[in-house]
């Protein structure tokens, strides 16, 4: 930034000798025709000019070499400094003080410009180190939730690879222990045949197990990335919902289940698939928090906008409606206990990733008279204009190709 001269430089008191100068030279030429009034207006335009540009004192003496060269040049009896009239005495005088009041002003409103000034580049450089606290703040805040959710992640982890690996070596090794223990004279095995497949299934089931913790891992992934890829068929809701019963059979051995759809519902084109695994976590949460023996509704309706809104409610103690939000988010829990078990933090997160890559949306409501929770979700019906895999059957062949 250019440095503009302070009150005290020479520049100053050299533009303010050489603008009287030139002023009482340009007017000089007119001689006795030039009015008085007119002068001092101009030498005063100097004044001014001085005391804007570099400060009062530069003004001061523009003032009074004004003053000065208005006498001798103008006043009668011109070239002398004496002032014959009475009425120029009080014309001179009045010119001095308009002057140097003028040049006080414009000199006061240049230091109150400056200060201005001086104030927005101090509050300009509060704002940028505000900005920059926050910037930093927001840096530490997000390595702390990258450290918590690298925290959430272990633990889960942790607990869901650790169970079934625990149980997968402990029935391996009862059965290598068995298997070195038995030699041809030896007694009968420690085994019967029914503890051998007990073992045998133990493990098939926590591979399975493992398996599936493992593909959530991976379609959350593809969730996050943006790669989630649907393979839209047209499809039946009813069967999506026997499909995830199927597999959430050992998990519904002590509840009751209760299914209600609606007759005559649409067809649906989505990924039959990703929308049973929403069915099936839904069905998972309400196992876990539903006591043994009560009621889990799994039900499916027309909506309006064209859309299909299934839903599954349990009679378990509910989830608070300030975490509602919250258990859709990757790697959220609620706290472990008798009634709300631990669990991946992940279905739920996998659930809404599908449902709003189809067009829909999962949400949490009250159960029936408030007890326990209704999680909702809706997907769009369709239409027979889209576009379909390679493939795959259109809505009007649906019907028949399924017989």
């Amino acid at each position: 930034m250019q440095r503009r001269p302070n009150d005290s430089s020479w520049s100053g008191y050299a533009i303010a000798v050489a603008g009287i100068a030139g002023v009482t030279a340009t007017l000089s030429m007119f001689g006795e025709r030039i009015n008085h009034t007119t002068v001092a207006l101009a030498m005063l335009l100097v004044v001014l000019f001085v005391a804007a540009a570099w400060g009062l004192r530069p003004a001061i003496l523009s003032s009074l070499l004004g003053v000065f060269c208005f006498n001798f040049f103008f006043l009668p009896p011109a070239g002398t400094l004496t002032i014959a009239d009475p009425e120029n005495w009080v014309a001179l005088i009045a010119f001095l003080i308009t002057a140097i009041t003028a040049g006080q002003l414009s000199a006061r409103a240049r230091r109150r410009a400056e200060e201005a000034e001086e104030g927005r580049r101090e509050i300009e450089r509060l704002y940028n180190e505000l900005r920059a606290a926050f910037e930093r703040a927001s840096h530490a805040e997000a390595l702390r939730q990258s450290e918590r959710l690298k925290s959430a992640l272990l633990d889960a982890v942790t607990h869901d690879l650790r169970t079934p690996l625990t149980s997968i070596k402990a029935s391996a090794t009862t059965l290598l222990d068995e298997l070195r223990a038995e030699t041809p004279e030896s007694s009968p095995a420690l085994l019967d045949e029914e503890g051998r497949r007990e073992m045998l299934e133990v493990i098939d089931e926590e591979c399975d197990r493992l398996n599936r913790f493992i593909e959530g891992l991976v379609e959350l992934a593809r969730i996050e990335a943006g790669d989630l890829r649907l393979r839209r068929r047209w499809g039946n809701i009813e069967e999506m919902v026997e499909l995830a019963l199927v597999r959430a059979r050992k998990l519904t051995e002590q509840h009751r289940i209760e299914i209600d759809i609606e007759k005559d519902l649409p067809i649906v084109l989505v990924d039959a698939r990703a929308v049973s695994e929403v069915i099936y976590s839904l069905i998972d949460n309400a196992t876990k928090y539903s006591p043994a023996g009560s009621l889990i509704r799994i039900s499916a309706s027309r909506a309006e906008n064209e859309m299909i809104k299934a839903g599954v409610e349990d009679s378990g103690p509910g989830i608070p409606a300030e975490l509602r939000g919250q258990v859709f988010d990757k790697f959220f829990r609620v706290s472990g206990d008798a009634t709300h078990p631990a669990g991946t933090g992940m279905g739920l997160a996998i659930a809404r990733g599908i449902v709003e890559a189809h067009g829909g949306r999962i949400w949490i409501e009250d159960g029936p008279g408030g007890i326990g929770n209704r999680v909702d979700f809706t997907l769009p019906i369709g239409d027979e204009d889209e576009t379909e895999p390679e493939g795959t059957l259109d809505k009007r062949s649906y019907a028949s190709a399924k017989d």
